[in-house]
């Protein structure tokens, strides 16, 4: 019994390792994928003004957006751009800090 837990132990541990590493692997999938796809968007923006050609028609929720900006509540801002679009808190930020500019 007692050459069985330190096995145990060791196993548990083994497991823990692997699937830290894997989820590690896949964050930097994850965070490289990202990287790419922001390109992507910029490079399409890049190419629809040089054509003049407009995007999409803008959604309500971003001229609010401006107004909570112009007020100086850049925390509502953000949460009101979570709720439009659906993304995590830094891709808000981000989009909101670049809305600031």
């Amino acid at each position: 019994m007692e050459t069985l837990i330190p096995g145990i132990a060791l196993a548990v541990i083994a497991i823990t390792s692997t699937v830290g590493m894997a989820t590690s692997r896949n964050d930097r999938r994850f965070k490289a994928m990202d990287r790419r796809l922001q390109l992507l968007e910029r490079k399409m923006d890049l190419l629809l003004a040089h054509h003049g050609v407009e995007g999409p028609p803008e959604d309500p929720a971003f001229k609010e957006i401006d107004a909570l900006l112009a007020q100086g509540k850049t925390i509502h801002a953000i949460k009101l751009h979570r709720e439009a679009t659906g993304s995590g808190l830094a891709e808000a930020k981000e989009a909101v800090e670049r809305r600031m500019r």
